[in-house]
C-alpha cells in the first residue's frame, strides 16, 4: 500500500471503468477558465480588500500624527539621515499629538481581536463552510474602517477599540480561506491556488500604500478609510452572488471539473465533517513546528508592514507621497516572487525533482534566511538611501516564497482540519501583531536614529533564522495520522482506495 495517503482514489471494479474516466481529465487539460479559477481569483481580490483595510493606517498615521508638536522631546542622536536640502512638497502635520507608544498601541490593536476569532473562524468553516464566513468577516471590517476618522476624532480609546474590533472580522479570513481551499484544490496545485489566492494580500498593500498616501496628501487623512471601505462593501456584493462553499454546492461548475476535482483529492479529505481530534493536534510535533515558524514569519513581516512608513519618514525623510511608494516595493516584489516561486515548487514536486516535504523546506528557507540577512544589511546600510531601499525591498520580496513553504504545509498535513490548523497557527502568530509594533515602539521612543532602528532589524532577522531552523528539523508535509480520525463515524477506510501517479492529475 502506497504510503502517501492524498495520492489514493476508490477502487474501480473494472478497467473499462477507469477507462471511462480518462475522457474527464483530458476534457480538463484542453479548459483554460475553470470555476476554481473564479474562486480563486475572487479570494485574491478578498485578500487584497483585506490588507489594504489592514495597512492604510500605517500610511494614513504619517499624516495623522503632529510630528513637530511630538519633536521636542525626542533624542536625536549624530548617527541620524540628514534632512535633505528641498523641502517636501507641501508635508503637514496632522491634528492628533500620538507618540510613538500611543502609534504602536493604536497600529496594534488590531491584533487583539485578529487573533481572538482566528480558531472558532476555522472551524466554523469546517462545520458550515466558508462562504459567508469570509464574505461577512470582510464586510465587517469594511463597516468599521469607515467609522475609523470619527472614532480618531473621539478618541485614543475609541479608535483603539474600532481597530479591535476590526480584527475581529478580520480574524476569520485565512481559516476560512484554507477550509475553502481544502475543498477546491487538487492536490498538486496547492502551491499556486494558494500563492494565487494569498497573493492577494500582497497587491492590496501594493495598491493601498501608494494610494493612501496620494488620498490623504491631496483629499485629507480621512478619504483613506472611506474609499478602502467602500471598494471593499462592492467585493462583498460579488463575492455572495459568485462563489459557493464547494465544487459540490456550485450551481455551474462544470460536470467534468467537479468530478476532476473530487478524483484529485480522493480519499485525503473525508466527505463528512469530523470531530476534531484535539489531542492528537496539540500533542504533535510538527503542529507546533508550524505555529512557530507561523510566529517568526509574522515578525518579521510585521515589522516591515506596520512599521517602514515610520522609518522612511523620521531616518530617511521622505514624504508620504515618496514614502507610500517605497513603502509597497516590497509587496510589489513579494507579489510577483510568490507566483513564480508557486509554480517552481508545483514543477519540483510533480516531476520528481524534490519530494513534497523536501521542496516545502527549501522555499521556506529561502522566504526565511535571504530576507533575514537583507534587514541585516539594510540597517547597516547607514543613509544610503537607494541601497536602503534595495535590500528592504528584497527582504520583503522574497519572502514570498513562504506560501510555497509552510504556509501550504496545513493542508499537506490534514485536508480535514486545514481550517482548524491554520486558526492554531495564525492565532499564536498574529501575537505578533501587536508585540512587533509594541516592541519597535518601545526601542525607537524619544530615539528615531540609526542605532535603535538597526536593533529593530536584527532582532526581526534573528527571529525569521530560528524559526526556520525549527521548520527545517521538526516540520513534516506527510499526511498526519489524525487526519482520518478513527473515532468519526462514515470516516473512509484506506483499504478502498488505490494509488494513482501525480501525472493522472491535471496541473494548471
Amino acid at each position: 500500500m502506497n504510503s502517501d495517503p492524498e495520492m489514493f482514489v476508490r477502487n474501480r471494479s473494472s478497467s473499462e471503468e477507469r477507462g471511462q474516466e480518462e475522457p474527464i481529465l483530458q476534457t480538463e487539460k484542453k479548459r483554460c477558465y475553470q470555476t476554481r479559477h473564479l474562486f480563486a481569483f475572487m479570494g485574491f481580490l478578498g485578500f487584497a480588500n483585506v490588507y489594504a483595510m489592514r495597512v492604510n493606517l500605517s500610511v494614513a498615521i504619517v499624516a495623522m500624527v503632529n510630528s513637530t508638536a511630538l519633536g521636542n522631546g525626542s533624542s536625536i542622536s549624530n548617527n541620524t539621515c540628514p534632512a535633505p536640502s528641498t523641502p517636501s512638497s507641501h508635508t503637514t502635520d496632522g491634528p492628533f499629538n500620538w507618540n510613538e507608544r500611543d502609534q504602536g498601541l493604536i497600529l496594534g490593536a488590531f491584533f487583539y481581536g485578529y487573533v481572538v476569532t482566528q480558531l472558532p473562524g476555522g472551524r466554523l468553516a469546517e462545520i458550515w463552510g466558508g462562504k459567508w464566513l469570509y464574505g461577512i468577516g470582510i464586510l465587517v471590517t469594511a463597516i468599521f474602517t469607515m467609522l475609523t476618522p470619527l472614532a480618531a476624532k473621539t478618541s485614543v480609546s475609541l479608535l483603539t477599540a474600532v481597530r479591535v474590533l476590526e480584527g475581529l472580522g478580520e480574524g476569520v479570513t485565512y481559516p476560512a480561506m484554507h477550509a475553502m481551499l481544502s475543498k477546491w484544490t487538487p492536490p498538486n496545485e496547492r502551491s499556486k491556488m494558494g500563492s494565487r489566492v494569498y497573493s492577494g494580500s500582497q497587491f492590496g498593500t501594493v495598491i493601498a500604500l501608494p494610494l493612501s498616501g496620494y488620498l490623504a496628501d491631496e483629499f485629507g487623512w480621512e478619504s483613506v478609510f472611506y474609499v478602502f471601505g467602500v471598494l471593499s462593501l462592492i467585493w462583498f456584493l460579488a463575492w455572495a452572488f459568485l462563489i459557493s462553499d464547494s465544487p459540490d454546492t456550485h450551481p455551474t461548475i462544470s460536470r467534468e471539473e467537479r468530478d476532476y476535482i473530487k478524483r484529485s483529492i480522493g480519499s485525503a479529505r473525508s466527505s463528512v465533517t469530523l470531530s476534531v481530534p484535539w489531542k492528537s493536534i496539540l500533542t504533535s510535533v510538527p503542529v507546533w513546528a508550524l505555529v512557530v515558524t507561523h510566529m517568526a514569519q509574522n515578525w518579521g513581516f510585521y515589522t516591515l508592514l506596520t512599521e517602514l512608513p515610520t522609518y522612511m519618514k523620521n531616518i530617511l525623510h521622505f514624504d508620504i507621497k515618496a514614502n507610500a511608494f517605497i513603502s509597497a516595493l516590497p509587496y510589489l516584489l513579494m507579489w510577483l516572487f510568490a507566483l513564480f516561486i508557486s509554480f517552481l515548487t508545483d514543477f519540483t514536486i510533480d516531476h520528481n525533482l524534490l519530494s513534497r516535504n523536501s521542496a516545502r523546506k527549501v522555499f521556506n528557507s529561502v522566504a526565511f534566511m535571504l530576507p533575514g540577512l537583507f534587514l541585516i544589511l539594510a540597517g547597516y546600510s547607514g543613509c544610503n538611501v537607494n541601497t536602503t531601499i534595495v535590500f528592504l525591498t528584497l527582504a520583503g520580496g522574497i519572502n514570498g516564497a513562504h506560501y510555497s513553504g509552510f504556509m501550504s504545509t496545513h493542508l499537506d498535513m490534514s485536508p480535514n482540519f486545514a481550517g482548524t490548523l491554520l486558526g492554531i497557527t495564525n492565532g499564536f502568530a498574529n501575537i505578533m501583531g501587536f508585540l512587533a509594533p509594541a516592541f519597535t515602539g518601545y526601542i525607537i521612543n524619544g530615539h528615531q536614529d540609526l542605532s535603535h532602528w538597526q536593533l529593530v532589524f536584527f532582532v526581526a532577522a534573528l527571529v525569521y533564522f530560528a524559526g526556520n531552523v525549527v521548520f527545517v528539523v521538526l516540520g513534516s508535509t506527510k499526511e498526519q495520522p489524525w487526519n482520518h480520525n478513527p473515532s468519526n463515524p462514515g470516516d473512509r477506510n484506506q483499504a478502498d482506495y488505490e494509488p494513482i501517479s501525480t501525472s493522472d492529475m491535471e496541473s494548471d
